[in-house]
């Protein structure tokens, strides 16, 4: 993953955590019909040229409709 602001490769796969809480930070999205909710822990890429940070999901391709 190239950084928008740099162009330098970030840092891909850091943990995102909320301060103060154990839970981090959770994506979700209702769908119709029973069972079918998607949801995806987000993860970071850090640039360590400008500092610049974007959140990202593996799961991308369940939240299509």
């Amino acid at each position: 993953m190239d950084c928008i602001h740099c162009q330098n490769e970030m840092i891909t796969d850091c943990k995102v955590n909320v301060e103060g809480g154990m839970y981090g930070i959770k994506i979700s999205k209702k769908g119709s019909g029973l069972f079918k909710n998607v949801s995806a822990k987000p993860k970071a890429a850090v640039c360590s040229s400008c500092g610049y940070v974007a959140f990202y999901i593996d799961e991308y391709k369940e939240f299509s409709e």
